[in-house]
């Protein structure tokens, strides 16, 4: 009988350390296959940020620009990101970035040609999920901003609609801690909006409350 490909079990756990900080985490995670996703992606693209911040941000999954440079929110979201938490009183140096899903998902129509996002699965979320929870034990944020409906249904569940509850501060248990949260929207979905004045706005806006939450 031959074993099964450790992508195949989809889970992340047997990847982690040990013991260590966040630098043992990241260190660890850069070998991750505990599903498909590492076979195509350029690399993992692990949390960055204050080891000690009082507000982490979770997004989705990297995008085409973080899978090339191996960091969260370096691409064009990224900076409307920094610039909107700048305007709502967060200052992004102080804040630590992360996203649900270590590796990029995409399609490709042929080589050389552009490499179009796609959803990663909740199958794909949970495989991820131990990645996230060490982080969590290890920042020990006071407050957690959720990032888009994907990063929502990773630590809330599939359920989770962030139209619903955007802009309000929840209580939930996140993997095994009482956690605050504000939900928002992605901000590429803000790049994304026919009135991106107005979406840009009501993502502040969403922040302003984190910030509110955190003083």
């Amino acid at each position: 009988m031959v074993d099964k490909a450790p992508e195949d079990a989809y889970t992340a756990e047997p990847f982690l350390p040990k013991r260590g900080g966040l630098p043992a985490l990241r260190e660890a995670a850069a070998g991750c296959r505990g599903c498909p996703l590492h076979r195509d992606a350029t690399q993992t693209v692990f949390g960055t940020g204050n080891p000690h911040a009082r507000v982490m941000l979770v997004g989705e999954q990297p995008g085409d620009q973080e899978d090339r440079q191996g960091k969260p929110f370096v691409g064009p979201a990224g900076k409307l990101l920094d610039r909107a938490l700048g305007e709502a009183g967060i200052d992004p140096a102080q804040a630590y970035v992360t996203n649900a899903v270590k590796h990029f998902k995409f399609t490709q129509a042929e080589p050389r040609k552009r490499r179009i996002h796609k959803a990663p699965s909740l199958r794909e979320m949970t495989a991820c999920g131990p990645w996230l929870a060490r982080e969590l034990e290890l920042v020990e944020p006071e407050l957690i901003v959720v990032l888009g409906a994907t990063a929502g249904k990773a630590l809330l569940g599939s359920s989770f609609r962030v139209t619903q509850v955007r802009g309000t501060v929840l209580e939930e248990e996140i993997h095994g801690r009482r956690e605050r949260l504000v939900p928002t929207v992605h901000p590429s979905a803000v790049l994304r909006a026919e009135d991106r004045e107005a979406a840009y706005r009501g993502l502040v806006a969403d922040l302003e409350v984190a910030a509110h939450a955190l003083s």
